[in-house]
Order: structure tokens, then C-alpha cells, then sequence
């Protein structure tokens, strides 16, 4: 397919994906004190499965972990999933640094260790908060589901118990996740930095090139690896934003750590589609979070 006719496509999926209008949580609770440090709740809109408890979907947005990028956007996904039947998380986290970035820069990428700082909490305090919020959720079955910088992040918190000793993010365990389903996710540091994912974000992330390596293997999750969680990769073969490759790369560290990792490659489909309420490939990811769910 000629570059201008991808490019186009991928324009218009994104969109798409930005037309639908934000859709307000059920309930909105607090992990910490810095106006971030929330999380939206959407209580399941259908009964599926077998009745009783539901699974609990934590969401983890992308946008680069930049300041502007914020929970609104990716809520008509998280919609989606409630009236799947799912009890929905949309997790808030600390990004780039409020501040203008110079003229034509883009904002700055995270913020070290805020961002993993506030995943963390966030998934600690989910088990109770979720109790509060959506007492129709069952934690023992929680999937994380992020896109693009949220699949990062998603990857991430699933490896907690595997990140280095005295790490202070690390947990002894990961019982209560049934899996985690990353969307066009960032993988693979190195993969994407050598392809300038998102201007070069993961490097800015951990506090620039001085930092980057030495922080790596704390943030990284193609060397968090073997974590024994289940997990897919949803991939659009013509993402613009986050190409293919880093997701291969991120299922090929698995399989040199021993470990299966799922990769459904959609036809056709860009960086966007994935959690577009509107679009195939969003009940594809609705269905690949149900199979680890239920």
C-alpha cells in the first residue's frame, strides 16, 4: 500500500477515534493527593458470563506519558468495555511536566519516578477502592489493558514482582492478575528508540540519555521477562505510531525468556482503531480481554 494512502488511512482512524465525545465515570476515587492521582469507575452495563462477580479491567491510557494526553480520551473505550459487561478502571497517573515545552518541541515524556510511582499505588489501592466503587467487580480477576504508553505501563505493572531487588515498586506477587491485553504497546526500549517512537519518548521517560540505560532495567518490559502472566499484544500491521516491530521484539525477549507471549496482528488497522468504539478492531480487543477474564 503506497505511504500516502497508509498515511491518510491513519489520519483518519485517529480521527475517528478522537470524535467520540468523553464519557463520564460512575464514580471518580482518589489514590493519592495530587489532582492525577485518580481513577475513574464504570460499573458493568450487561450481564455476561456465567452471573455474579465480573472482572475487573484496569485501563491505562496512552499518549505518550505527556502532560496533554490525559484519561478523557481513551473513556469511550472504557465505556466500551462496561457495556461488554466488564467493571472498568481508568487509571490517572502523573505525565510530562506541566510547563510549556519550547516552540516547536513536543512536550516532555513522563516523569521519573513519578509516573511508575503512581501506577503502582494506583494497582496497591485498586483492590479496595474497587470494593467501594464497583462492589460488582471481582479483583481475583483483574486484566490490564493499556494502549500504546498505557501498554507500556500495562506490561510494566505486570512484572512488578520481577523488577530487581529493593525496588521500591516491586511486589511479591502477581496472584490477582488473570492477564494483561497491550495495545500497540512500547514495548521494547531499544526497538523503539533506534525507530524514534513518539520523538524519542522511553529515553525522555526515565530523564533523558544520560539516565536511559541506567534506569532500563527498572522500566523496561522486554527485560522484565519471564513475568508468568498471561499476555497478548493487539498490533495494527500499519501503526504509524508504534510500528510492529516493537511489539515483535517484545514477544521474541518473551520467547527467549520461556515464555509464550500472544500477538494478534490486524490487517489494515493503524495505532488508533484499538480503542475505537466505532471501529472492528476494538471488539477484537474486547474479545481478547474476555478470553484471559472469564
Amino acid at each position: 500500500m503506497p505511504d500516502d494512502v497508509v498515511a491518510a488511512r491513519a489520519a483518519a482512524e485517529e480521527a475517528s477515534a478522537f470524535a467520540h465525545p468523553p464519557v463520564e465515570p460512575d464514580v471518580i476515587t482518589a489514590y493519592g493527593d495530587h489532582p492525577d492521582q485518580v481513577i475513574d469507575f464504570y460499573v458493568p452495563r450487561a450481564q455476561v458470563g456465567p452471573g455474579g462477580p465480573v472482572p475487573l479491567v484496569v485501563v491505562l491510557h496512552g499518549g505518550a506519558w505527556r502532560a496533554p494526553y490525559d484519561r478523557r480520551h481513551i473513556t469511550p473505550f472504557a465505556d466500551f468495555l462496561a457495556q461488554r459487561g466488564f467493571a472498568v478502571a481508568n487509571v490517572e497517573y502523573r505525565r510530562g511536566a506541566g510547563s510549556p515545552a519550547p516552540e516547536g518541541a513536543s512536550p516532555v515524556a513522563g516523569r521519573w519516578p513519578e509516573t511508575f510511582d503512581d501506577v503502582a499505588a494506583a494497582l496497591d489501592a485498586l483492590p479496595a477502592l474497587a470494593r467501594e466503587a464497583v462492589p460488582q467487580a471481582d479483583a481475583r480477576r483483574t486484566v490490564l489493558a493499556g494502549h500504546s504508553a498505557g501498554g507500556h505501563l500495562a506490561l510494566w505493572a505486570a512484572a512488578r514482582h520481577v523488577l530487581p531487588a529493593g525496588t521500591p515498586w516491586r511486589t511479591r506477587d502477581s496472584a490477582s492478575l488473570r492477564g494483561v491485553v497491550a495495545l500497540a504497546p512500547i514495548a521494547d526500549f531499544e526497538v523503539a528508540g533506534k525507530l524514534d517512537v513518539c520523538g524519542g519518548a522511553a529515553e525522555q521517560l526515565l530523564g533523558g540519555r544520560e539516565q536511559f540505560e541506567e534506569r532500563r532495567p527498572y522500566a523496561d518490559p522486554a527485560l522484565l521477562l519471564p513475568t508468568g502472566v498471561a499476555t497478548t499484544l493487539v498490533q495494527g500491521r500499519t501503526d504509524l505510531v508504534v510500528p510492529q516491530a516493537v511489539a515483535e521484539a517484545y514477544a521474541d525477549a518473551a520467547a527467549k525468556a520461556g515464555e509464550v507471549v500472544g500477538l494478534t496482528l490486524l490487517e489494515d488497522v493503524g495505532h488508533f482503531p484499538l480503542i475505537d468504539p466505532a471501529a472492528d478492531a476494538c471488539a477484537v480487543v474486547a474479545e481478547e480481554i474476555a478470553q484471559l477474564a472469564w
